[in-house]
């Protein structure tokens, strides 16, 4: 019994080192795809600040990267509505979206794709020794 109780400190020691640790920022870094016209469009997206892309309302509601040390990651929590004819807004995303595997959670909408590229610091604002961004308890 000891040892099992011992075996699993070790293994949620070990598992917690190897999931390493994330970076707050303030800014989401996306790119729009509209099908109909093949443009593609880049837009920052401060968090917790609503950004139009088309019939689209963007909200971006955290925005996580990996420290330098580990493999490059960027994860944002992002919901998406959309505005239908007579104002009405209609929920088409919520959830994580990943900067290395853009298909893995996607917004499936017939007109737009939107894909995470990067969090990032507000243009402007200086980084600080960690590499987080100044500010960023903005959200």
């Amino acid at each position: 019994m000891r040892g099992l109780a011992l075996s699993l400190v070790l293994l949620i020691t070990l598992a917690g080192s190897a999931l390493g640790e994330t970076t707050p920022e303030p800014v989401a870094l996306l790119q729009g795809l509209d099908k109909i016209t093949a443009r593609v469009s880049k837009f920052e997206v401060p968090v917790g600040a609503p950004v139009q892309f088309g019939t689209l309302a963007l909200r971006v509601r955290d925005c996580e990267k990996s420290s330098p040390e580990d493999a490059p990651e960027s994860a944002a929590f992002v919901e998406i509505d959309e505005t239908r004819a007579g104002g009405i807004r209609n929920r088409v995303f919520s959830g994580w979206m990943f900067a290395s595997s853009p298909a893995l959670s996607a917004l499936e909408h017939p007109v737009y794709d939107v894909i995470l590229l990067d969090c990032k610091a507000a243009s402007g604002s200086p980084r600080t020794a960690s590499g987080s961004a100044a500010g960023k308890d903005a959200r």
